[in-house]
């Protein structure tokens, strides 16, 4: 008799020198929102490359193309596609780090998984089946994010959507749920449900879980002075990776300016970070 044994991802996934595994020690996914320019681009991945080295932590470069989810029509959107591609494909070959970007369409899959390493499936599109399966066949790693509208058990047919399409190199991001008005809130009590449910290394949104949706009218507020505090807690639960969108000027960046740390206190959190993952992770308790 042969039993059918449902295919599952990988507990550990690689990506570039980065190993994301819910009981290793965390690694970084950063960046910028927004892809601004070639110049910006190179500036930050070199700055974030230095820390990560300096720290001894796997980092993977992440900035998005198109924001196409922004509040308002005359919103910023990015630089687009076609000026991002060659962009992505100098940061790897000239740097050395791993790229993350978000897709939108599936359209857009195959042409962006030839110059990045991770494909990221934005929340509000984390159900979209034919998004999902067309990201999963490029054969590149996916980055999933938990929608704000679902519970944490929710995202395990969201993996398996991906897993069955033939890719087990899943991560799946937790962001914050959707709280009344203009506000989300992080329970950490999904953390180790993601892991538990999914199977897949579990990231943790520091940044856009202090996000306020639409908050300021006509583009989306934050509270970036609690990024340290819910990513302490998060690591203290234990994950695989945390996801921090900064900048040099917070303040003056195209999008997501309110919830973005500055670059220059990124060293500094990282390492109260890596101290808060050892003692999570030493008596094997995380998630």
């Amino acid at each position: 008799m042969h039993v059918l044994v449902e295919p599952s991802p990988n507990p550990v996934v690689t990506v570039g020198s980065a190993r994301f595994g819910n009981r290793l020690p965390f690694a970084l996914i950063a960046g910028p929102c927004a892809l601004e320019s070639r110049e910006h681009a190179f500036e930050m991945a070199s700055a974030l490359k230095d820390i990560a080295d300096k720290l001894g932590i796997g980092f993977v470069y992440k900035t998005s193309f198109d924001k196409a989810n922004r509040t308002s029509v005359k919103s910023r959107r990015g630089i687009g596609l076609d000026a991002a591609l060659p962009i992505f494909a100098a940061i790897r070959r000239n740097l050395g780090i791993p790229v993350l970007t978000d897709v939108h369409e599936t359209s857009q899959c195959e042409s962006v998984a030839q110059v990045v390493d991770v494909l990221q499936i934005p929340a509000f599109l984390c159900r979209q089946t034919d998004l999902l399966v067309a990201a999963a066949r490029t054969g590149r790693v996916i980055n999933v994010k938990k929608g704000q509208f679902l519970a944490p058990w929710d995202m395990t047919n969201v993996v398996a959507k991906i897993v069955a399409a033939g890719n087990a190199n899943v991560l799946v991001t937790e962001r914050g749920t959707s709280f009344g008005y203009n506000t989300l809130v992080s329970d950490m009590r999904a953390l180790p449900i993601l892991a538990r449910s999914t199977g897949a290394p579990v990231i943790f949104d520091a940044t856009h879980s202090v996000q306020q949706p639409g908050g300021q009218g006509t583009s989306s507020g934050g509270e970036r002075e609690f990024v340290g505090v819910l990513a302490r807690s998060a690591v203290a639960v234990g994950v695989a990776g945390v996801f921090i969108e900064t900048h040099q000027d917070p303040d003056k960046a195209p999008s997501d300016g309110p919830n973005m740390i500055p670059l220059k206190d990124m060293e500094g959190l990282l390492r109260r970070l890596i101290e808060f993952d050892r003692l999570a992770k030493s008596g094997g308790s995380a998630c």
